[in-house]
């Protein structure tokens, strides 16, 4: 651990110049005030009920000293929120292609790397693009296409790590169909099957357009259909034909439902109503947790995938913006990377997060090795039993398989006015 990390993860260079100011004023020791004033300090922070989570608040309550206030809100109410009422929040915990939205109002501030203990074990998805050397960028919103400007005043995106990032990474997955192996009783092995007539009134998409749509490309470049330039920057002439294959579907009764929530997507799953659906990880643990199989299914088309991440108000200054430094050292130093791990996503900087992980769930959840005894979520539930292997495999199996990105198009609004009209259909 380096000296400029207490075990908390807290960022001792930054603490002390929190301290200072109010330090200069008293006879008390720069630490003392800190503690004293620390205490007064809530951070408010909102974004989706995947990482706003009331043990992270709890967390940092009893390794910080400061408050953290969390709203929990839809894709959509975080973009409207982010873009339009800058004085009611502090954080904004963010998906990338929202950032490529939120960015030009000017509402967030520019983060200085140098003062992120662990910026440089933070993976090259976010930094350059690459998993890997040899790794090719997959098309949409790639984060790193969005995470850099030129400095603090900075409001166009560069193409390099600059030392000042828009967002600092924390959360990432690669995203597939969930599927009830029991219900279903065969192989699934393709985007395809969202629309085999054979799921007829069994299946579902997500109410999101900027996240659906992708799923529909996904889907239709694997049917034959439609082979785009970039699934993440899409023509009139691609959203149009994309929504047709779409809205026969629908029409033909394709769907159970579209939903918005975590909540919706779980309960659609657990009680049989859907049996093959867009789904997020932690929605595969959550009914798994229940006791009926559920399955996150590698498909040979690869993932989509989303990554989010920190950003910081404008107006967050003094020490208040101390502590908004001193949080993100702390939320990349570990304990949380290995709640979300546990949850089967993935941390920003996965080696700190292996060190609040036992030796079988780092195997299991990253390495993509048998489990050597029960895997628990983070609250306890048995999700896989001795010897089961994650979905799709290890961590570079997986992220190595992005086909692409979540993604804004130059046509976002055009798309957006069409799934309107697609859900009403």
């Amino acid at each position: 651990m380096s000296v400029e990390t207490t075990k908390t993860g807290v960022n001792r260079r930054t603490l002390l110049k929190g301290a200072a100011a109010t330090a200069a004023a008293t006879a008390f020791p720069a630490p003392m005030i800190w503690a004293q004033n620390i205490k007064d300090i809530t951070l408010r922070q909102f974004g989706t009920g995947v990482s706003n989570l009331n043990d992270v608040a709890l967390k940092v309550k009893e390794d910080l000293g400061f408050t953290l206030e969390m709203t929990a809100l839809d894709s959509d109410a975080v973009t409207q929120r982010a873009a339009t009422q800058p004085d009611s929040f502090d954080i904004a915990d963010i998906e990338y292609w929202i950032c490529k939205k939120v960015w030009p109002t000017g509402n967030l501030q520019a983060m200085d790397t140098s003062r992120i203990a662990n910026y440089d074990k933070i993976v090259g998805i976010f930094r350059d693009g690459k998993l890997t050397p040899e790794s090719e960028i997959a098309q949409g919103t790639a984060p790193h296409t969005v995470g850099f400007v030129e400095g603090p005043g900075g409001t166009d995106f560069v193409d390099n790590e600059s030392g000042w990032m828009t967002l600092i990474p924390t959360i990432y997955n690669a995203d597939t169909l969930g599927i009830r192996p029991d219900l279903i009783g065969r192989p699934i092995e393709s985007w395809t099957e969202l629309l085999n007539p054979e799921f007829r009134g069994k299946a579902s998409i997500l109410d999101i357009s900027s996240i659906g749509i992708m799923d529909m490309a996904m889907v239709c470049e694997a049917m034959g259909e439609i082979q785009y330039g970039d699934k993440g920057n899409m023509t009139r002439d691609e959203i149009d034909a994309t929504f047709a294959i779409f809205t026969e579907a629908k029409q033909a009764g394709q769907f159970r439902a579209f939903w918005k929530t975590f909540d919706e997507s779980v309960n659609l799953m657990a009680s049989g109503e859907v049996v093959i659906q867009s789904m997020w990880s932690p929605a595969i643990t959550a009914v798994k947790s229940r006791g009926i199989p559920c399955v996150y299914q590698p498909l040979k088309e690869g993932y989509r995938s989303w990554g989010g991440g920190i950003g910081l108000s404008k107006s967050l200054s003094g020490m208040e913006l101390d502590a908004a430094y001193d949080y993100i050292n702390w939320y990349l130093s570990g304990w949380v990377g290995g709640y979300l791990m546990r949850q089967g996503y993935y941390s920003a900087v996965p080696e700190t997060s292996k060190e609040f992980m036992t030796e079988n769930e780092w195997g299991y959840w990253f390495e993509g090795k048998p489990a050597t005894a029960e895997i628990t979520s983070p609250t306890g539930d048995v999700m896989d039993q001795a010897g089961a292997v994650r979905d799709g495999g290890s961590f570079y199996d997986r992220m190595g398989a992005v086909a692409c990105w979540n993604a804004v198009m130059d046509e976002n609004q055009y798309m957006v006015r069409k799934w309107n009209e697609f859900i009403a259909a």
